[in-house]
């Protein structure tokens, strides 16, 4: 499917859709193998320092060797199914701890340029705004759905847009976007954008504009019928 869509208009939508569909990695005592890395048998063998993981492996391999002091007698089988939860649920706290710390730095970045106009991309779409990921730097920002114009927007989970009822504006996810930074703000990691109507902003849905002209008909019909 990634073959496919390659060169496509669609490419970034659709790794941004795989991408976000994938699992998230667990540790578990059974081997299931690596889905990405395509391997059915995997285990953490880098370095202690960098993760519990790898400590826990060679423990093993030091007790297996018969090294008694290795300290992995003190870990008994039965605990690896409570210990790979642990670990499981450590990794998202630093996890969330990293893009916390990433988000803060960006924003004390950005702050010398607030009011700037930006080139961004559509990261997340959800029912209340568009979360835009700013280019070059990689900071997301939010552009509140109240922001999007005098519009009311329907969100559409399945196939990640914001569509107006009125106008038939699209915003869906992937689409370029030009960008007002109106925020950085580096003791929260807040960044708030305002959309800058250029060429890059995604055009309204096909048929919008015969229903305007049609809607215009019939307001000169009710006009002429009125005076009459």
């Amino acid at each position: 499917m990634l073959r496919h869509f390659r060169g496509t208009p669609h490419e970034r939508l659709v790794n941004e859709v795989v991408l976000r569909t994938q699992m998230q990695a667990r540790y578990d005592p059974e081997n299931r193998g690596h889905f990405g890395l395509a391997l059915k048998r995997y285990a953490h063998f880098t370095s202690p320092i960098r993760r519990y993981a790898d400590l826990v492996i060679h423990r093993a391999l030091l007790h297996a060797l018969g090294f008694a002091d290795a300290g992995f007698a003190k870990m008994p089988l039965d605990r690896l199914d409570e210990i790979a939860a642990h670990i499981s649920s450590t990794e998202r706290i630093a996890e969330a701890a990293e893009r916390d710390s990433q988000d803060r730095y960006l924003a004390a970045y950005l702050e010398g340029q607030v009011g700037a106009v930006l080139r961004g991309r559509i990261t997340g779409v959800t029912r209340f705004g568009l979360f835009v990921t700013l280019e070059p730097s990689g900071g997301t920002g939010l552009i509140p759905i109240s922001a999007l114009g005098a519009d009311w927007y329907a969100f559409d989970e399945k196939r990640h847009l914001l569509e107006g009822r009125r106008m038939g504006r699209v915003f869906r996810l992937g689409d370029a976007l030009k960008v007002r930074l109106l925020e950085a703000e580096p003791i929260t990691g807040a960044i708030r954008l305002a959309l800058v109507d250029n060429e890059e902003t995604p055009p309204a849905r096909s048929g919008s504009g015969r229903r305007r002209r049609k809607a215009g008909a019939r307001r000169a019909r009710h006009a002429g019928d009125a005076t009459s």
